[in-house]
């Protein structure tokens, strides 16, 4: 059992590879300064109301991202909560962006 929390290191270059959707959760502001290619911007606090977005994807892996890592574990678990199955924090967006490179 870990007990700090983290689980095995996750491979965010493989699973976009494999077909996982970017999830960034910052405001369409934030979103229009920069972000990563192909991700989709549904900010964080309109979540539950948006998630028509990504209709018959809740088997599909997401990979939700913001500034500072936040704002995606809140929307990791809005997700979970909605029977969303394979969901990663994938926590400040310019990190991602990089480790997708």
């Amino acid at each position: 059992m870990n007990l700090l929390g983290f689980g095995p290191k996750v491979d965010y270059s493989e699973l976009k590879k494999n077909g996982a959707i970017i999830l960034d959760v910052r405001s369409p502001q934030e979103y229009k300064e920069g972000h990563i290619k192909g991700s989709i911007n549904i900010p964080v606090d309109g979540l539950r109301n948006n998630l028509g977005k990504l209709k018959g994807k809740e088997d599909k892996t997401v990979i939700t991202c913001c500034a500072s890592g936040m704002r995606s574990a809140t929307a990791k678990g809005v997700l979970k909560a909605k029977g969303f199955k394979m969901v990663h924090n994938g926590g400040a967006w310019i990190s991602l962006d990089s480790k997708l490179n």
